[in-house]
């Protein structure tokens, strides 16, 4: 097996695309350090030079799935501008893209287990794009009287939680789970029920 990541120069990143394969695989935990090194192609000694455990390589994935995520959540925002309500149903599909289009990454940053928080740069990665829904959750609340207005914070991560609820039974092919309607119908219904329940929007909306 070739040892890509010397050749390169991008030891680091031909490990992290490594354990993206390797989640996707076996889980964010069914995988070893050595099993990383193999699959990049160098041997287990050379993995410590850039990380020192599994959670620290998996953090880098998260990391850069944070990074992706936002560049997708933003693009959807700015596409539908100027309307509230549709720049917010956009980043709710724009979930539902990522998680079908980079299921390793969406493993990482969702299931594995490791804390927003373990290092700063994930921390600021997973913060922006959080900021993203909470813009377009801000714009869409911005007839209600201040008194009166929900914190965008609440509803936007209420959204963030159907929105994944939506992917973990009904987009990622969860057995034993099935639904007449694409993903994409349930959420974006589900989001204007909810919206309609606060308030947000109109029932003609």
């Amino acid at each position: 097996m070739p040892k890509r990541g010397y050749h390169h120069g991008n030891l680091r990143q031909a490990l992290v695309e490594a354990a993206l394969q390797l989640i996707e695989a076996k889980g964010p935990t069914g995988f070893t350090l050595s099993e990383a090194a193999k699959t990049a192609g160098v041997t287990p000694a050379a993995v410590y030079r850039h990380f020192e455990g599994r959670e620290d390589l998996i953090a880098e994935a998260s990391r850069q799935g944070y990074v992706m995520f936002a560049d997708l959540m933003q693009h959807a925002y700015d596409k539908y501008q100027p309307s509230a309500l549709a720049a917010f149903e956009a980043t709710g599909r724009a979930y539902l893209a990522f998680a079908r289009k980079h299921p390793g990454h969406y493993i990482a940053m969702f299931e594995s287990g490791i804390s927003v928080n373990r290092t700063p740069d994930l921390a600021d990665a997973a913060a922006r794009a959080r900021q993203i829904l909470e813009r377009a959750a801000a714009d869409l609340s911005q007839h209600i009287p201040a008194e009166k207005r929900p914190p965008a914070s609440m509803f936007s991560a209420h959204v963030l939680a159907m929105s994944h609820g939506v992917v973990e039974l009904y987009a990622r092919n969860s057995p034993g789970a099935a639904s007449p309607f694409p993903p994409e119908d349930l959420l974006e219904s589900g989001i204007g029920i909810y919206l309609r329940g606060l308030g947000l929007i109109g029932p003609d909306d």
